[in-house]
């Protein structure tokens, strides 16, 4: 065969591979969409990467950041969440907050244990915030989703998720915690839909009628330690006082439900509240403050020192737009996590496209393929984790958009398309 002939044999043949394929769907995206596109493949087996497209730029990579705080919580939480630390005086306890996000929170498990605890106690209970040094909204949070219900505040301890439900019943209104009833009232004014409102710095709830009606809000609540101690007296129909004493060393430690169950909720339905709180269990566990800095730079330093790229991590639920993660070190990050968990137990935590999570309505097929975990800010979508392909060989993926105008849908079509091929050519 002459070498022109051969040369030009070699690059049909190229422009066939399934690299080539995925690679001009990746920059095609890029090119149509007018987005920031990184995307990377990787083989866990071979320990090699087969498909890099920008994948050592940094990207926002939302609630992918949730992956940084599964891995921090699989390497330093045990197998139960860590509900209190407990210190018994003469006929009193007093009881330090662990950042459990369990307690009450009606989105996961509830073993009762930390009621069962709490509500049995035959003498007075004091409750202690001492050890909880982070602010209650994370650094980069939009400071205007304070009222949304994804934007629950960070607290040492937690009730109720930090969340109120208002529940409009024909003209009667209730809410869940009870508690918050007192802090209602109604507006003498209409707008486009029902809504209500929370005060900033205040737990005042205001009612706003409109043409278009709702009827059901879930609102986070403002967690300060004189209304922790309102609602665990109330909850428990039992005084409890507030008691600002440092974390003693001699204190108990009283565990609650197991973590996978928070786990699941996590990076399936990408719950921010348990990240955020997971984290500061973290923290607890490292040391005897909460604080989410300790848990970031000891993962960070410890076990996350060999990634491709240094990570800027900065909150447990990527809520923040500070954060910044390349393609390459979540691929790389997914592999660690690979290596940890036993495949059967970390499948079943992930969201599965077709089945179940933020994707249940996406990557749909006869056999499910797609195991991973989304992350979505306004004009910013990722999908990363583990394709099983259709020659059961489990490759990592990252696939990160960012900045684009279009509709995220739009997206995430392109998104099927190249993890698809993925799927039917590896």
């Amino acid at each position: 065969m002459k070498p022109f002939y051969f040369v030009v044999l070699l690059a049909a043949v190229w422009a066939c591979s399934p690299r080539s394929l995925i690679l001009k769907d990746v920059k095609q995206s890029e090119a149509d969409l007018q987005n920031h596109v990184g995307f990377t493949l990787y083989d866990p087996q071979a320990k090699k990467f087969l498909i890099e497209h920008q994948s050592d730029r940094y990207f926002t990579p939302a609630s992918n950041t949730k992956i940084f705080t599964f891995y921090a919580a699989l390497n330093i939480l045990g197998d139960s969440a860590v509900a209190l630390r407990y210190l018994p005086l003469g006929d009193s306890m007093i009881i330090w907050g662990m950042g459990d996000p369990s307690f009450l929170y009606k989105n996961t498990y509830q073993s009762g244990k930390t009621y069962d605890f709490l509500q049995s106690f035959p003498g007075k209970i004091y409750f202690s915030g001492a050890n909880f040094y982070n602010n209650a909204l994370g650094p980069g949070w939009a400071w205007s989703d304070y009222g949304s219900y994804y934007s629950a505040e960070r607290s040492a301890m937690p009730v109720y998720g930090n969340l109120v439900e208002v529940m409009k019943t024909g003209e009667a209104f209730s809410t869940m915690p009870a508690y918050f009833m007192e802090h209602f009232t109604i507006a003498n004014q209409q707008r486009n839909r029902e809504e209500v409102t929370r005060g900033m710095d205040d737990n005042q709830l205001t009612y706003f009628t409109g043409r278009e009606t709702r009827g059901r809000w879930t609102i986070p609540f403002r967690s300060t330690t004189d209304v922790v101690v309102d609602l665990l007296s109330d909850t428990l129909k039992r005084e409890i006082a507030e008691a600002p004493i440092l974390l003693s060393a001699e204190a108990k430690t009283l565990k609650s439900v197991p973590v996978d169950s928070l786990y699941k909720v996590m990076m399936q339905d990408s719950d921010n509240f348990i990240a955020e709180q997971l984290l500061l269990q973290c923290a607890g566990v490292l040391s005897d403050s909460l604080r989410q800095e300790i848990a970031i730079k000891y993962v960070t330093e410890k076990l996350l020192a060999d990634l491709p790229d240094k990570p800027r991590w900065v909150d447990g639920s990527g809520l923040s737009r500070f954060n910044l993660f390349t393609p390459r070190s979540i691929a790389v990050l997914w592999d660690k996590i690979y290596t940890l968990v036993p495949q059967e137990r970390l499948f079943g935590l992930l969201a599965v496209g077709g089945q179940s999570g933020t994707i249940k309505s996406w990557y749909k097929n006869e056999t499910p393929y797609i195991f991973g975990k989304t992350g979505t800010l306004s004009n910013n979508h990722i999908l990363s984790g583990y394709v099983r392909t259709r020659k059961g060989k489990v490759l990592i993926f990252s696939l990160m958009n960012n900045n684009y105008l279009v509709n995220a849908n739009d997206v995430r079509r392109r998104m099927e398309k190249i993890l698809f091929t993925v799927y039917d050519k590896y």
